[in-house]
């Protein structure tokens, strides 16, 4: 029997944070003279990324793209009081701990990461939490899943990464590993979810 194992992305998967790191943004944004414009902020890092979004303004306004970060990571670990569990969240992880799901985290997201699972009691049912700060490329490049893969031995057949963005689709796709996630794609591996609470119906059904 293949061990199956989920590898989970965070934001707007797990931790419903968007609200926080927009507000980050909102700050930072301000604090170098910076138009902020909500829902285009938001539709951009739903697309791509709130790195990509820094380095573009950075580059745009000739400002330095790691003071650009480094406030906003300030700001953004002031705010983890804002974020609170996607719907769901800790009952699909319990789920999976007792049916013997390994679990990972692979997350865009600094080592603010482990402080935000800490607190919300999460740390716990993962193996390994991988964060921007691990040194591995970003999504969509299969270094981290690759690094997973090999170190605990997994089947690409029967690891699944989890995610809401097209770019985690993606990662999934470039590291021949499944996929299930928010979104439709036309990744054949892809299995999309309306709520976490339809994870456990999918693997229930294919008993």
């Amino acid at each position: 029997m293949q061990k199956t194992a989920f590898i989970w992305d965070l934001d707007g998967t797990l931790l419903d944070s968007y609200e926080a790191i927009l507000s980050g943004i909102e700050e930072t944004f301000a604090q170098f003279s910076v138009p902020y414009d909500k829902e285009k902020v938001r539709e951009f890092i739903l697309r791509y990324s709130v790195q990509d979004l820094l380095e573009q303004v950075a580059e745009e306004r000739n400002l330095d793209k790691e003071v650009l970060n480094q406030v906003r990571a300030q700001s953004l670990a002031e705010k983890n009081a804002q974020v609170v569990l996607m719907s769901g969240s800790r009952e699909v992880l319990a789920w999976a701990d007792e049916v013997g799901i390994l679990q990972f985290i692979y997350t865009h997201k600094g080592d603010n990461a482990y402080t935000i699972l800490r607190d919300l009691g999460l740390e716990s049912y993962f193996t390994e939490i991988l964060t921007n700060q691990s040194g591995f490329s970003r999504k969509p490049s299969p270094e981290a899943a690759t690094y997973l893969l090999d170190k605990y031995e997994l089947d690409p057949r029967t690891i699944y990464y989890i995610g809401d963005r097209t770019l985690d689709v993606e990662f999934a796709q470039n590291s021949g590993i499944q996929s299930i996630n928010f979104l439709e794609s036309s990744y054949e591996g892809n299995q999309r979810i309306q709520v976490l609470a339809d994870i456990p119906r999918i693997f229930e059904a294919g008993e």
